[in-house]
């Protein structure tokens, strides 16, 4: 049984809390896109972790942790995450590698710093991880696979070739230092001795692994509105954040998922730039922010503060759609317990006209908020563990939403530890 773990908005949704409870049942997590420029925040009885490549199951003795080849592979940023997990008295968990997996170059990550810079004002808000480079060199055919780590040759004549290129453009375009190609293909020597362990060809792992009936969660970064196709182009990643993109980022067939557990917050939060409907600012942003996540609403990767919002139904309809949602996952809901009323965006007003579709981004950028306010709950729910004990207004807020977005809400998140969840409905049960 192969279950999809995803993100129904901007990202920030408590992906990693979901996984990490639900890799309890598992046998073998997947990272199947992605690298480490967005983060997973998980808080367990080892502590808080914010993990940024290493899947959310690599907690649990009995799991396999997989980097597919869907990943952009940071292979300092990997290493450096093992050992400080496992400094922290977590066991040193079971990672494989996809020998098809492509590495971020160092050059990468100077080559976004030096574009976002020239771009000055018109930024896309990267976070300078080097995504929108390494993406773009590997469609460009241009990218170095983990395998090609193992064949000196190969490596030492690509070494030459990309550096020739990319001096080019840092020459005339950046004028920045060039490269050294001898000194990248020391650091690429280096790589190679770092993930040498690791290193398998996934696809065929995961293949017997559904043949012995295993169950494996294939886990996503960020969420359907930063998809490079369906997401609000061009503020979005380059990398599809959607469950159907699962299949081929970790090497199986489409079929073989069959649950898609999308993730949505109780409100709304985004990190970085891009059309924002129920966005609100000042006081009434700060408090949620103060009061959002464990500890604050802030990228888990970047530290920055996250923007603020009211719950949307239009973006977390198109989402859950996008992704073929099966159950969905309501997170951070205890948050609201503050509020005496509750603003939901439930439509876009787009030149006065009303509209449920989530739509394009130049139209997107037009829009504002149609808010309808729900009465609070005004206590503390963390610690109930039946869907039944909530309050009654708290029942109303989850039952409204799960009508205005089409799909049903199986799980209910009301804290930041694995335990402070309420199941409708176990996604884990066929």
């Amino acid at each position: 049984m192969v279950i999809a773990v995803v993100g129904a908005n901007w990202g920030d949704e408590g992906k990693g809390k979901i996984t990490d409870m639900m890799a309890e049942k598992a046998d073998i997590i997947v990272r199947f896109q992605g690298g480490a420029n967005a983060g997973h925040t998980i808080v367990n009885y080892y502590g808080k972790f914010a993990l940024h490549t290493l899947p959310s199951g690599v907690f649990y003795g009995h799991t396999t942790s997989v980097i597919g080849n869907g990943v952009a592979l940071n292979i300092p940023i990997l290493f450096k995450e093992i050992q400080s997990i496992v400094e922290r008295n977590v066991p040193m968990p079971k990672i494989l590698v996809s020998d098809r997996a492509q590495i971020v170059m160092p050059y990468h990550i100077l080559f976004d710093q030096y574009e976002e810079e020239r771009l000055g004002g018109k930024s896309f808000g990267s976070t300078k991880s080097g995504i929108a480079p390494f993406y773009s060199d590997k469609y460009a055919k241009i990218g170095f696979q983990v395998n090609e780590l193992f064949d000196d040759e190969l490596l030492e004549e690509k070494v030459k070739s990309v550096c020739t290129v990319k001096n080019v453009l840092l020459k005339h375009l950046y004028n920045k230092p060039e490269i050294d190609p001898e000194e990248l293909l020391n650091t690429l020597h280096e790589y190679r001795e770092m993930i040498a362990p690791y290193v398998c060809d996934v696809s065929a792992f995961l293949n017997q692994a559904l043949k012995e009936g295993k169950t494996v969660l294939l886990e996503g970064q960020l969420g359907t509105l930063k998809d490079p196709d369906h997401g609000i182009y061009p503020m979005v990643t380059s990398s599809s954040t959607l469950a159907a993109y699962g299949a081929i980022g970790a090497g199986i067939p489409p079929y073989e998922i069959q649950k898609v557990v999308t993730v949505c917050k109780a409100y709304s939060s985004a990190v970085g730039a891009g059309a924002f409907v129920s966005e609100i600012f000042g006081d009434e942003a700060d408090e949620l922010r103060r009061r959002g996540g464990d500890g604050g609403e802030y990228g888990a990767t970047t530290g920055r503060p996250r923007r603020m919002g009211w719950f949307d139904c239009v973006a977390s309809k198109y989402g859950c759609r996008l992704q073929g949602t099966t159950d969905v996952a309501f997170t951070v809901l205890d948050v609201l317990g503050y509020l005496d009323e509750i603003p939901v965006c439930v439509g876009y007003d787009i030149d006065g006209q009303v509209t449920t579709e989530f739509p394009v981004t130049h139209k997107l950028e037009k829009a504002k908020p149609v808010l309808k306010k729900l009465p609070g709950w005004k206590c503390d729910i963390r610690g109930i563990k039946n869907y039944e004990e909530l309050p009654e207004n708290c029942r109303n807020y989850i039952e409204f939403i799960e009508k205005q977005i089409g799909y049903p809400i199986t799980m209910i998140s009301n804290g930041p530890k694995r335990q402070d969840i309420i199941y409708r409905k176990s996604p884990l049960k066929k």
